[in-house]
């Protein structure tokens, strides 16, 4: 019965993950390749993205901490930024990576900060509950989860 509930709340956890739109159907994606030889394979993807971004994060706080923008490099590196939520479905991150990007069109200094932090905000929000989401589905084994019908 216990492991029914458990299965139950992973279940919700990542429902709630497509429901609250941090993640979209890139996802779905993702866990249709996961299987027996690789049963990690999403964590792993997941795994990488942030260490990967974490990398181009830093370089973008860099850049805006300069006197004079270099909205030419900005936008390359939200570029890269925003492929890389793409691929994993992190959609409020990738939301926010546009938002930025129209702003370096723009040459709007002022709004590609405050985009910045937000954008930091839903990276940070999304890494607690994808860790979280990881560390229960990890507790209780594999489970079916690629299923297109549940958000």
């Amino acid at each position: 019965m216990e492991r029914n509930q458990s299965h139950r709340q992973v279940a919700n956890m990542r429902k709630a993950l497509f429901d609250q739109r941090y993640l979209d159907e890139q996802f779905v994606q993702l866990e249709e390749l996961q299987d027996d030889v690789n049963p990690n394979f999403v964590e792993e993807i997941v795994t990488l993205f942030y260490r990967d971004s974490t990398r181009l994060i830093l370089n973008i706080e860099q850049a805006l901490e300069k006197s004079s923008l270099d909205f030419s490099k900005l936008d390359t590196y939200m570029h890269q930024l925003k492929g890389k939520t793409t691929s994993i479905g992190a959609i409020r991150v990738k939301n926010e990576c546009t938002q930025f990007a129209d702003y370096c069109n723009a040459g709007n200094g002022e709004g590609c900060k405050r985009t910045f932090q937000q954008l930091k905000k839903e990276y940070s929000t999304l890494k607690k509950k994808l860790e979280t989401y990881f560390q229960f589905a990890r507790q209780i084994g594999p489970v079916e989860t690629a299923c297109r019908s549940s958000y």
